[in-house]
Parts: structure tokens; C-alpha cells; sequence
């Protein structure tokens, strides 16, 4: 289980820091102005290339602090620590219903079984008296 999530960890590293590097966030000098978002993907860009190229001349750029690449470091790792506990509680859950539901489908056939073997029974006495009550070629 260990080797799952450590070719799964190993891919999620690489995209955090390519995407750290790939972003670049603009902003605004007033509050009334959004903030710009610029990518090296151009589909994932907010404004068209005139905004962005006007945009950029006239906002100043601020960088990520440390302080704000760690807090962000951190509350991703305590989100994904949550969503974990909060996995392992629904896989428990799981277990749970399936414990449940199987005695039940156990309670459920043991009683069809029942009803079938007396069904069986009440045909081999009705056959029965068939045969006995059927007069004799003699």
C-alpha cells in the first residue's frame, strides 16, 4: 500500500512545483480593479493577451512570499489530511453496510430456503396421496 502512494506523491510534487512556477499573479492598485492571472497556458488565462500585456505595464508585480508558498504548503497538506481521515471514516462505513447488508441477505435467503423446504414437503404429501388414493389396475 505504501508503494501506491509513493509513485502517487511523487507525480503530485512535480505538479505543485511546475505550478508554482507557471504562475504569476498581478495586482490591482485599487480595490475596485481585479486582480490579473497570468499562466503559461494560454487557455487558463482570465483576460485576452491585449489585457495582460496593458494590464502588466501599468500593475506592478508581486511575487509569492515564502511565508505565503508555505501557508499554502501547509494548509494542502492539512486538507488532504482531513480528506483522508474523512476517506478512511467513509471506507469504514462502507465495511459497515456491507456487514449489515449481508446479514440481512443472509437472514433473507435462510428464510427463503425454509419456505422452499416446507413448499417441498407439502408437494411430497400431496404426491402422496395421489399415488395412494389412485384405484389399482387389479
Amino acid at each position: 500500500m505504501g508503494v501506491s502512494r509513493n509513485w502517487f506523491n511523487v507525480v503530485r510534487r512535480k505538479f505543485i512545483t511546475k505550478s508554482q512556477r507557471d504562475i504569476t499573479i498581478l495586482h490591482s492598485p485599487s480595490p475596485s480593479q481585479e486582480a490579473i492571472i497570468i499562466t503559461k497556458f494560454p487557455e487558463a488565462a482570465v483576460n485576452s493577451d491585449e489585457d495582460i500585456s496593458s494590464a502588466s505595464s501599468t500593475i506592478p508585480k508581486k511575487e509569492f512570499s515564502k511565508e505565503d508558498i508555505a501557508a499554502v504548503k501547509i494548509q494542502a497538506v492539512f486538507r488532504g489530511h482531513l480528506a483522508r481521515r474523512a476517506f478512511r471514516a467513509l471506507k469504514s462505513l462502507v465495511k459497515l453496510q456491507a456487514v449489515v447488508r449481508g446479514a440481512s441477505v443472509r437472514r433473507q435467503s435462510r428464510i427463503a430456503m425454509q419456505c422452499m423446504h416446507a413448499l417441498v414437503r407439502l408437494h411430497v404429501r400431496v404426491r402422496a396421496r395421489q399415488i395412494l388414493s389412485e384405484p389399482s389396475d387389479g
